[in-house]
């Protein structure tokens, strides 16, 4: 099975996403956007197409920022959808699938950096997808905006801070505005990147300090993202049969 990311920046890894995939054997290949790689022309090829997050939004544009193509990228994702790929979006990437979808972004209620707990909806805990996460979950975060919602999408989760966490769009699309892959090896790159946001930690209420940052354990989560990644690589391979 081909995975294939879209990277934006070097301090938004893929991480667990990554180590899932490699785990698995999967062949993995990657548009560095950042790095000058072109995206892929279209999906043929493609099983799962992970688009990673970033500091741009949905509408930055090229003369804002030279190596973010957020119309490609978006026609890119529909182009997946429309063929029956799994797809999945962190953060930006999220807000992307939404756009592509015709559900623009939005801002959340609050800025978001840290370790802090999200929970299952009525629907979510309701979805097989999602049947191993516990009702409230700590997870990480990195953003100041969320994902529209396309008539058909359900809000897996939410938390305190922003209400649209996890979307499903439909079986093997979803929207996670969180970032249940980091590592610390990541969250020190982010750190490095956000001194700006950090240095104003004790402004918001939902953003750690670097100590908290670098204290907490991200495997718990990292654990419960890969057992979301075998039921979708599961569902995706019985709908390709």
């Amino acid at each position: 099975m081909r995975v294939h990311f879209i990277v934006h920046e070097s301090f938004e890894a893929p991480g667990a996403y990554e180590t899932w995939a490699r785990n698995h054997g999967h062949d993995v290949t990657y548009s560095r956007v950042y790095a000058g790689d072109a995206l892929p022309t279209d999906a043929k090829g493609i099983d799962f197409l992970i688009v990673m997050g970033g500091p741009q939004d949905p509408v930055t544009t090229l003369e804002e920022c030279l190596h973010f193509d957020s119309k490609g990228e978006q026609a890119l994702i529909a182009s997946a959808v429309k063929t029956g790929k799994a797809v999945i979006g962190i953060c930006l990437g999220s807000q992307l699938i939404g756009e592509a979808l015709g559900a623009p972004f939005a801002h959340s209620p609050e800025k978001e950096i840290g370790k802090f707990p999200i929970t299952l909806t009525d629907e979510g805990s309701k979805d097989e997808m999602f049947s191993h996460f516990a009702k409230s979950l700590e997870v990480g975060h990195w953003h100041n905006d969320m994902p529209g919602l396309t008539p058909n999408a359900k809000i897996i989760a939410y938390s305190e801070g922003c209400p649209r966490q996890i979307i499903s769009y439909s079986d093997h699309v979803f929207g996670f505005q969180c970032h249940m892959e980091l590592t610390l090896d990541i969250v020190e790159l982010l750190i490095a990147h956000s001194e700006k946001d950090l240095s104003r930690a004790v402004e918001y209420r939902f953003v750690n300090t670097p100590e908290e940052l670098r204290a907490h354990d991200y495997s718990e989560m990292n654990q419960v993202l890969f057992g979301f990644l075998d039921k979708l690589e599961t569902s995706y391979k019985r709908a390709q049969a």
